[in-house]
């Protein structure tokens, strides 16, 4: 018969940092953008561990650890009534439980609410400790293959046309590329904007990122739209904004020295 692992210890077999102390510790997770399998061993040994996983998406957190034999407790975190859950979870970190946060895919805070549990974490001198993992953002930077080190994280594109029209022009105007996360609504809202405020602006549409049916579309708004009536797209993609170019520097007109 197995023995039951102490859920105080890690994968090496030794105790979270910090046990012993009253409070508990709230470790900020990263899990997979994609393919279940891109997770660390490290993720894996503190979902295992900890007393209670607090997930944006309980659902899909819970098709995780089941993929990984993890049997954790899981509770809902967002993204509605967000003040009583974190109370609740604080209360919880100060009676000594160990806490893990993930998001529904990829890095917590990156476009979810994720920074209202941990900075009242650290209001109330709770230990915060980070278990990095995959991001989308990193990920979609590294597939387009752009060479540009400089770039702009624009998050969640809105949905509401007047909102996303307003982001979208204040976008056109900056000079690094701009990564943006968007639905499928919000995306196809995007693509009609750009085309009409800026034709020619070339993009690079990310999609399905890790997955079999990954995919990278370049091109303007006219041809990534043409290019989509083809596939069929479903849950978030990442779209990247070129920058505008630089305009270039006239070399100054030495004025002669009169005689």
């Amino acid at each position: 018969m197995r023995s039951e692992r102490s859920q105080q210890t890690s994968l090496s077999g030794r105790p979270f940092p910090g046990l012993g102390l009253e409070r508990g510790i709230l470790f900020v997770v990263g899990v997979p953008i994609g393919h279940p399998d891109d997770i660390t061993l490290r993720a894996l040994a503190t979902l295992r561990n900890v007393g209670i996983v607090a997930s944006e998406d309980p659902q899909a957190t819970q098709a995780l650890l089941q993929r990984h034999d993890i049997h954790t407790q899981v509770t809902s975190y967002g993204p509605v009534d967000l003040r009583e859950k974190v109370k609740v979870l604080i209360q919880k970190l100060q009676e000594g439980a160990h806490i893990a946060l993930v998001s529904d895919c990829g890095s917590p805070v990156i476009s979810d609410p994720g920074s209202r549990l941990i900075t009242a974490a650290h209001t109330h001198a709770i230990r915060v400790c980070s278990v990095p993992g995959p991001s989308a953002v990193t990920a979609a930077v590294a597939a387009a293959g752009l060479p540009d080190e400089s770039w702009v994280f624009g998050g969640q594109l809105p949905e509401g046309r007047t909102a996303l029209t307003r982001r979208l022009i204040r976008i056109l105007e900056y000079t690094q590329f701009t990564l943006l996360f968007c639905t499928d609504k919000s995306l196809i809202a995007s693509l009609a904007v750009l085309a009409s405020q800026a034709p020619k602006r070339h993009l690079r549409l990310v999609y399905n990122l890790t997955l079999s049916d990954e995919r990278v579309m370049r091109g303007n708004s006219t041809q990534i739209r043409r290019m989509l009536q083809s596939q069929r797209l479903s849950g978030a993609s990442t779209l990247i904004v070129i920058g505008r170019k630089r305009p270039r520097k006239r070399n100054p007109v030495k004025k002669r020295r009169s005689s």
